[in-house]
């Protein structure tokens, strides 16, 4: 069966922390793509971090493999993000514009999710794990 997953910031942060069942995890997927809006939150974070220069390499590192890619937002992805921008606001459960992208990255590309953002299951059209 194949696996094909987005990682949100959360989860691509416990990897570079040694999150070997999450390591295990993506070894196994077909796919594995790093939405262009958790690239540029992951990267805002080594800024403030001690431990840049280390974190730089693993990054590196990851995309370097060839299962994995960056994800990057389209006309298509617009579209997806407003539909959900509409759904979540009439329903009174609005969750950050960042998670909006990725949500609507995933969609648009029939990816799993793979996060411990509890918001994120406030669409249930989003596959979560």
């Amino acid at each position: 069966m194949e696996v094909r997953v987005a990682l949100d910031t959360n989860r691509l942060t416990d990897l570079f922390q040694g999150d070997t069942a999450l390591a295990e995890l993506l070894e196994t997927c077909e796919e594995v793509w790093i939405p262009l809006v958790v690239l540029a939150e992951i990267k805002a974070g080594f800024y403030g971090a001690n431990e840049r220069h280390r974190n730089e390499i693993l990054l590196r590192r990851l995309l370097s493999k060839p299962t994995v890619g960056v994800l990057l937002p389209s006309r298509e992805t617009a579209e997806h993000y407003a539909r959900l921008f509409v759904q979540l606001r009439r329903a009174g459960t609005p969750i950050p514009d960042n998670d909006l992208w990725i949500a609507a990255l995933a969609l648009e590309h029939d990816l799993l999710l793979v996060t411990r953002d509890r918001h994120f299951r406030r669409i249930p059209q989003l596959l979560r794990g």
